[in-house]
């Protein structure tokens, strides 16, 4: 499991700009330690545990976002594109707050869609995994992907 998560923090942070105080370790051992440290965290499979750990390193990097971006935020900022399993390579942090304010509203929505979208882009997670988290068939994640993906793209380019 650490390799998978160090893969995936390793996606999430790999071309970040020079001097990038976050590392793809700080990351992964940031994760971990909150996933070990739950009181009564109990986890059904494999699957499961990936959920949650993309969860877990969704909040990280935004909360490093954040405090990095405390400044007011100005200027248009570049679309986040979106790739199959993994957030972009180059997202900044700007794009990573515009994400997470995008997923908050798309919650609100849809639930499932928005699950379904934190643990392709965050957790690196296949389709039949999460179908296996959240229920369902790989072809419902597959659609609700494509339908998430689709309205955050038009919700990200309003910004």
């Amino acid at each position: 499991m650490y390799d998978h998560l160090r893969n995936e923090a390793h996606l999430q942070l790999r071309q970040e700009r020079a001097g990038h105080t976050l590392q793809t370790t700080a990351l992964v051992n940031e994760a971990y330690l909150k996933l070990v440290d739950q009181n009564k965290a109990s986890y059904n499979n494999r699957s499961h545990f990936i959920a949650v750990a993309a969860l877990v390193m969704r909040r990280i990097l935004i909360s490093y976002a954040r405090k990095k971006n405390a400044e007011k935020r100005g200027g248009k900022q570049t679309a986040v594109t979106f790739m199959d399993g993994m957030a972009p390579y180059d997202a900044d942090l700007h794009e990573f707050l515009d994400l997470d304010d995008a997923l908050k509203k798309l919650e609100s929505l849809d639930e499932r869609q928005a699950q379904i979208v934190q643990y392709r882009f965050f957790g690196g997670m296949s389709y039949k995994e999460i179908a296996e988290v959240i229920g369902g068939t790989e072809h419902s994640v597959r659609y609700d992907w494509r339908v998430a993906r689709a309205w955050l793209k038009c919700e990200l380019n309003k910004a």
